[in-house]
């Protein structure tokens, strides 16, 4: 990012010209609220900031955004913004994508790039349902699912994203959801700080299709005793007077217990810097859907070098040594010969 000054801005700044088509009472509303109030509390600036999408519901935010923006193909919002934040290290570039879209013709792209650690801020919304075209099950959807195309139900296993992130080792790994925009804005200014790849995952209803698949979680009633907060440095523990805890058994699986029980010293500490993954995934699996207590916050926030950088390093380092490339001359060596 350049160090001129940069000039206050407002939500409305942010927002463009566009009328905003999702269903009313879609849940992209508010992540799309949560942003655009975000961005001048950032510090940014609107021509060094991109939005790279893919297909579905959620790929429509970039016209929403008055910014570069970039409405790509199915699954590949990943692949392209890869190229926009290697080649232009000066643009802050986020891929706002869905579950349907990241995780099944995307999911290559997506694993990648966090693997490579590009810097890029993804926000993935996750209504468990493709949602634009029409309510079939999607990869996130629950066995047993009954769709469009799934009328006896379905029989995938469905892919948990934050634990995926944390298999391919994305550096930063957070969840959050659609009804508590301060949460949302205080996950996204956290991702978006974060110098490499960040991955959000949010909780998004989708209520023509999969409405309150996550109500038994989100609910105002529901959150103290469903939702786990992570906090840096701090025992993991939850309900409505913080009554129940996680602890590491000696089986190395993490279980929710009784405080009352195990005692305040037992509890696993949450340590978000930590290098090995092991123990956010261990977190990551506590629930095994938005039914039961379900860790939110940050999993994980590792510093290692992004792709980006090192790339421009390395071209750098041979431009040093060797000089300028020739181009015309690189096309005609090497494996090129005359057919006679």
């Amino acid at each position: 990012m350049t160090d001129v000054a940069v000039p206050l801005t407002t939500r409305k700044d942010w927002s463009s010209d566009q009328e905003v088509r999702w269903c009313p009472g879609c849940g992209d509303y508010s992540i799309l609220t949560a942003v655009q109030m975000l961005m001048p509390d950032l510090g940014a600036k609107r021509e060094d900031t991109v939005f790279v999408s893919g297909i579905g519901c959620s790929s429509r935010f970039p016209y929403y955004m008055e910014t570069y923006g970039v409405h790509s193909i199915h699954g590949r919002a990943p692949a392209m913004a890869t190229g926009i934040a290697v080649s232009r290290p000066d643009l802050h570039v986020w891929v706002i994508t869905g579950d349907g879209d990241a995780l099944s013709i995307g999911g290559n792209h997506l694993l990648h790039a966090l693997r490579r650690n590009v810097n890029l801020t993804i926000i993935l919304f996750n209504n468990q349902i493709y949602g634009l075209t029409k309510g079939q099950y999607s990869p996130t959807s629950e066995t047993g699912k009954v769709t469009k195309s799934t009328p006896f139900g379905s029989v995938d296993q469905p892919y948990n994203p934050v634990s995926l992130a944390l298999g391919a080792e994305a550096g930063f790994v957070a969840r959050t959801h659609d009804m508590d925009r301060k949460h949302m804005m205080d996950t996204f200014r956290r991702a978006y700080e974060h110098q490499g790849a960040s991955l959000v995952e949010v909780y998004q209803n989708c209520n023509v299709f999969n409405d309150g698949a996550f109500a038994e979680i989100t609910g105002r009633d529901a959150r103290d005793s469903m939702l786990i907060p992570l906090v840096h440095g701090e025992p993991v523990r939850f309900g409505v007077e913080g009554e129940r805890g996680v602890v590491v058994s000696s089986d190395g699986a993490a279980r929710i217990v009784s405080v009352d029980d195990v005692g305040e010293d037992a509890l696993l500490v949450h340590d978000e810097h930590r290098e090995d993954p092991g123990l956010a995934f261990l977190l990551s699996r506590l629930s095994s859907g938005p039914t039961m207590p379900t860790p939110i916050g940050v999993f994980r926030d590792v510093d290692r070098p992004d792709y980006g950088s090192m790339v421009n390093a390395q071209l750098l380092d041979a431009a040093e040594r060797k000089g300028p490339g020739d181009l015309s001359a690189l096309l005609h060596s090497g494996a090129t010969w005359t057919v006679e």
